[in-house]
């Protein structure tokens, strides 16, 4: 019967770790398996992350494309659906939905008009497209945000 006090790994699974630079009688004393003499038998030498040997390295062969805003607003999206399936009363805003596990606490929130709603609720949001606030005020809902698209 197998138990946790006789548990082994599989074998050839675990191999023993290569010990470097012990001696002659280790079979990899003397140089260490480094060889002789040039930079990569030297201590401290390192070739710098993305360094070709002298090549064009690929980060500059390749074209920049584009415009990157490094201000640019990342939302976490929330969906109708989601919404429909919360069991909350009362008001739904950022730290209901946070506690839910629908959205990160560092980040603005969107709801999008995936799925439909049935039940009428309260939100208060960052953003919402003008489809999902039609419909959650459809059903007698109402909505309260931040920022107007």
């Amino acid at each position: 019967m197998i138990s946790l006090s006789n548990l082994s790994p599989n074998i050839g699974s675990n191999r023993k770790r290569k010990r470097v630079g012990r001696g002659p009688g280790s079979g990899r004393g003397k140089t260490a398996t480094r060889g002789h003499k040039g930079a990569n038998s030297r201590s401290g030498a390192s070739v710098r992350p993305g360094f070709e040997g002298g090549q064009m390295p690929l980060q500059r062969r390749l074209p920049k494309r584009g415009f990157h805003s490094k201000f640019k607003t990342i939302y976490s999206i929330v969906s109708l659906t989601q919404l429909n399936n919360l069991d909350v009363t009362g008001d739904i805003n950022a730290e209901v939905l946070y506690r839910a596990g629908l959205v990160k606490n560092d980040q603005p929130i969107k709801v999008l008009a995936n799925g439909e709603i049935t039940k009428a609720i309260i939100l208060h949001i960052d953003k919402i497209s003008q489809e999902a606030k039609a419909k959650i005020e459809s059903v007698g809902g109402n909505v309260f945000e931040a920022i107007s698209l």
